[in-house]
């Protein structure tokens, strides 16, 4: 449900009352369609996140920290020079729509007080970030729309600013029971929530269905008394303003589902966890699901490149498996060679077959061998002997490029498996930055990629005996946390499989439950996942050794023992989690 109408206008009630008359002293933009303003109202700090996201375009106050390129893009520039130390003096929901106006009083070069108004559109695709002057006029956007793309609604800088095109919806904030008793009428014979959503601004499905929910008699989707339902619905709506109640809906594993104002009847309120305020309600709900949808959209190019190669390196590896196993062909290759060599005083030149005497054939059967009319019975000896010698140094370079592919395709299949596995922007450039170095990847010259970025951690797990647990990303972080590990920690690796290096942070005797939790850990971040039975070597450190000139992360060991897992995502669950 977020962000809807009514989501919002609640949102943009609870950051006014924090932030107006406060002064905007920092603005960064961390994504192309993410605004970070910091303003200071009275004695605190709040950092205020504007996204026009397609997927998660949201606004709300934020405690998380933004990776920012090293130089700004023209909008954050433009911003900066429009807005900064001017004062924040309203925050305002549209007719109750999903558009947020943030008015500022600042100063221009001549040193008069002027307006700029900083507009959030929250409108799926078409989510945009907009400034505009106190005329109206449009300064900068962070979506530019032309007319090719839209006949209705230009967006571009020194245009008038017009808003979205209205809907015949009531705004909720001046509803009266007879104007929507007459938008319910006019709705006609369908269930109440689908008629007030399509009647009042700003309300998503399943806000409409709260609302009917309290209004309705239980089990009833209609109303048999349309006037008497739309006096309790304008009555409700008049209220909700004051129904202030953050809640965030949890699913069955307990991750945040939705977000609500206030608590929703029609959902066990057992499942829903109160948030000390709608902001960080948000936050909870949108702050992992922002991150992971960002970092596919920008991991999705390292994934389609690695899908391609590894199958080239399939289609390689069914050539070279045919070639090998050409073993009976080749054999046959050289004993016509023999034959025809043994027989060569009873062959003419101009035959199209020799039928031979088998000697090699302890039955004592014939072979019919095809010729050549135009080779001699020598030369037609020496041509099966040229096959023969193609066919086995053909094999031969198979058998040595069919390692080499293995390791190719084992390498590849472990990156994939890294990118799956990442939580942070961090962690994926590390895995780009080996793709560089091993020629798979281009290297560039971007400024963003250029940046410095904090150097990423491995999961941070920690058992139910008290006992740290480690177990690396990417192979980067494979290579530094096995480096890192002292002699006799235990070391942990699903056996014959990509996946991640596990080290559990005890030496001497390891409790059998922590061991089972690091082999439940091992087997979970590999190839062998979704597997039953997978097989995790685990061993002291002091036997892992890095292999001399070998790809990132990729180690031999000795000592090891084997333990034989089947796990699931609730088992992984079950371990606690200390930093992802």
């Amino acid at each position: 449900m977020p962000m809807d109408g009514l989501i919002l206008g609640f949102t943009a009630r609870e950051i006014d009352r924090c932030i107006a008359g406060g002064r905007i002293d920092k603005i960064t933009q961390p994504e192309k369609d993410a605004i970070v303003l910091l303003v200071r109202a009275g004695s605190t700090n709040y950092k205020l996140l504007l996204c026009a996201s397609p997927n998660n375009a949201r606004l709300h106050f934020t405690n998380q920290s933004f990776s920012n390129p090293l130089e700004p893009p023209m909008f954050c520039m433009l911003l900066r020079k429009q807005l900064m130390f001017g004062r924040v003096t309203a925050v305002r929901q549209i007719a109750g729509d999903r558009v947020i106006h943030i008015d500022i009083d600042t100063v221009d070069e001549m040193g008069d007080h002027v307006l700029r108004r900083l507009i959030l559109e929250i409108m799926g695709r078409h989510s945009n970030l907009i400034l505009t002057d106190g005329e109206g006029r449009i300064l900068e956007a962070a979506r530019h729309v032309s007319l090719d793309m839209s006949r209705v609604r230009q967006v571009q800088p020194g245009l008038p600013y017009l808003p979205p095109p209205a809907q015949d919806k009531l705004d909720p904030a001046e509803v009266t029971t007879d104007g929507l008793l007459t938008a319910l009428q006019r709705a006609g014979d369908v269930p109440l929530h689908k008629a007030l959503a399509a009647s009042v601004s700003g309300l998503s499905m399943t806000t409409a269905k709260e609302l009917a929910f309290r209004v309705l008699d239980r089990g009833a989707d209609r109303s048999e008394d349309l006037p008497g339902t739309a006096a309790r619905l304008a009555a409700l709506l008049q209220r909700l303003p004051e129904m202030t109640d953050p809640r965030v809906l949890l699913d069955d594993d307990g991750d945040p589902a939705d977000v609500f104002a206030f608590p929703y009847l029609m959902y066990p309120l057992e499942h829903q966890s109160p948030a000390p305020t709608l902001c960080a309600a948000l936050e909870r709900y949108f702050g992992t699901r922002d991150r992971q949808d960002r970092l596919n959209q920008k991991s999705a190019s390292m994934v389609k490149l690695l899908k391609t190669h590894i199958e080239r390196c399939e289609k390689k590896l069914a050539q070279q498996e045919e070639d090998l196993s050409n073993t009976a062909k080749l054999e046959e290759l050289r004993l016509i060679g023999e034959l025809l060599n043994a027989n060569l005083w009873q062959l003419k030149k101009g035959q199209t077959e020799a039928t031979l005497s088998n000697f090699y054939d302890e039955a004592g059967g014939t072979i019919t061998i095809p010729l050549d009319i135009q080779l001699t019975p020598v030369q037609n000896a020496q041509r099966y002997f040229k096959k023969y010698q193609k066919a086995r140094t053909t094999r031969e370079m198979a058998a040595q490029q069919h390692e080499e592919t293995l390791r190719e395709l084992e390498y590849l299949e472990g990156m994939l498996l890294d990118v799956g596995k990442c939580v942070g922007e961090s962690e994926l450039e590390e895995i780009r930055q080996e793709l560089v170095s091993t020629g798979y990847v281009k290297k560039t010259a971007s400024r963003r990629q250029q940046r410095a970025l904090p150097k990423s951690k491995p999961y941070h797990y920690r058992s139910t005996d008290g006992i740290d647990i480690f177990v690396g990303k990417n192979a980067a972080q494979n290579e530094r946390l096995t480096g890192d590990a002292r002699p006799n920690e235990m070391w942990l690796h699903a056996k014959d499989m990509p996946g991640s290096h596990v080290i559990i942070k005890a030496e001497g005797s390891i409790p059998d439950s922590t061991l089972s939790q690091a082999a439940t850990l091992a087997a979970w971040y590999s190839k062998g996942q979704h597997s039953s039975m997978v097989p995790i070597d685990y061993t002291l450190k002091r036997y892992v050794k890095k292999i001399p000139g070998g790809a990132t992360g990729m180690v031999t060991y000795t000592n090891q023992k084997t333990a034989y897992m089947t796990v699931t995502e609730a088992d992984v669950k079950q371990i606690t989690l200390v930093e992802g």
